[in-house]
């Protein structure tokens, strides 16, 4: 029972120093607890909707009213005026009265009874990619409607009704959207950046432990006594700790907050614990590696900070990856995060049981075991300066 006894006491003293220190609490609790209602609150519009638009009308023609008439009356765009020219237009686009310009030729009636193309100008506001997006599916759509409407009377001798429906739309489809059928910002971003913040923040808790510890004991991390000398119950009595309290919070994130916010929740329990598990091993025992590097509390934030976003990128989420170059692939793979993140989408809002990701939960096993090898390497070195600073003194 010499173990046990061990890795309660290493148990003990890690949850006194946390409990005792105001930043690492806050890096270890509050920031779990408050950035995933953050980032929900931001995005939970989901989508833009009634984008501002101005209008410059050339033709002054029944049909290009009723093309910005129809514009108007989708969801993605709200026409807010109309000008007389392209520089009045851009005024309102830079003092930000608008986002978009739609600008009509004079010869748009002209030449569509000629038979020719016509040509539509749309312009956008890209400091947002939605803007553009918004503005450019609104009148998309709508040119397509008025582009089979004119086939149908222009090319297409008189017919029934039925006849007309085939005209206008000869393959009918269905748009479904699976997965995240609003096609929402929230459902596509929250998830994975859930298990980027699990990641991060035990980097950041752990590290500034480490750097606190260092900052006290004269570089040292491991205090010299006889129940510290075990490294297996070092490491295994500091990361219980970090285990159990980040198990509660994948809980509150994974469950309250997706039911709080309306996110797609599809995973069961056995996919839950499957991948939680082994993902917070990993981000807990990589903590410890890198801790190695942290001398100073201040040093974790420079560490782990920036890293955040490189590896959101990294995980394939925002971008597909088999489009990301090999040499980035293989560094992603390095963290837990590119395959927790794979993992948690495809099982919280795709449906995919256990077995469906286990590619990633053995990715996420074999991590777990390459760091804590290399934890325990660490902290083995760890001991013998304290057992060697000891002798000295």
């Amino acid at each position: 029972m010499t173990w046990f006894v061990n890795i309660f006491k290493v148990w003990w003293d890690e949850l006194c120093d946390i409990v005792r220190d105001e930043g690492i609490m806050i890096f270890i609790m509050l920031v779990p607890l408050a950035y995933p209602l953050l980032y929900a609150f931001i995005y939970t519009t989901e989508t833009q909707r009634d984008l501002p638009v101005c209008v410059i009308d050339n033709c002054h023609s029944a049909r290009t009213r009723e093309l910005i008439r129809k514009v108007d009356a989708t969801p993605e765009v709200m026409v807010r005026g109309h000008v007389a020219n392209l520089a009045e237009a851009q005024e309102l686009l830079k003092r930000r009265e608008v986002s978009g310009i739609i600008e009509i030729p004079a010869t748009f009636d002209r030449d569509l009874a000629h038979g020719r193309q016509v040509v539509v100008g749309v312009y956008s506001d890209l400091t947002s990619m939605l803007y553009y997006k918004q503005l450019l599916l609104g009148v998309t759509n709508v040119a397509q409607d008025m582009n089979r409407d004119i086939k149908v009377n222009n090319y297409l001798r008189p017919g029934t009704r039925r006849e007309e429906q085939v005209a206008r739309m000869p393959i009918d489809f269905e748009h479904v959207q699976l997965y995240n059928p609003q096609g929402g910002f929230a459902a596509f971003l929250i998830p994975p950046v859930m298990m980027l913040i699990l990641q991060q923040t035990l980097f950041l808790g752990i590290g500034m432990s480490m750097g606190r510890t260092r900052e006290r004991n004269r570089g040292l991390v491991i205090p010299p006594r006889s129940d510290y000398k075990h490294v297996v119950s070092v490491v295994w009595g500091k990361s219980l700790l970090y285990f159990c309290l980040y198990m509660i919070l994948a809980a509150y994130m994974c469950v309250v907050v997706t039911r709080w916010f309306g996110l797609p929740q599809l995973m069961h329990a056995d996919a839950f614990f499957g991948l939680m598990v082994p993902y917070l091993l990993a981000c807990i025992f990589l903590g410890f590696c890198f801790s190695a590097f942290v001398f100073r509390r201040e040093d974790c934030i420079l560490l782990f900070v920036f890293m955040s976003v490189p590896l959101l990128f990294l995980t394939g989420v925002s971008w597909p990856g088999a489009s990301i170059p090999k040499v980035w692939q293989w560094l992603g793979m390095l963290f837990p995060s590119t395959f927790g993140c794979n993992a948690y989408v495809r099982a919280g809002t795709m449906g995919a049981s256990l077995g469906d990701i286990r590619h990633e939960v053995m990715a996420l096993w074999i991590q777990a075991g390459v760091y804590f090898l290399l934890a325990c390497l660490m902290y083995t070195w760890e001991i013998r300066r304290a057992v060697g600073r000891s002798v000295l003194n």
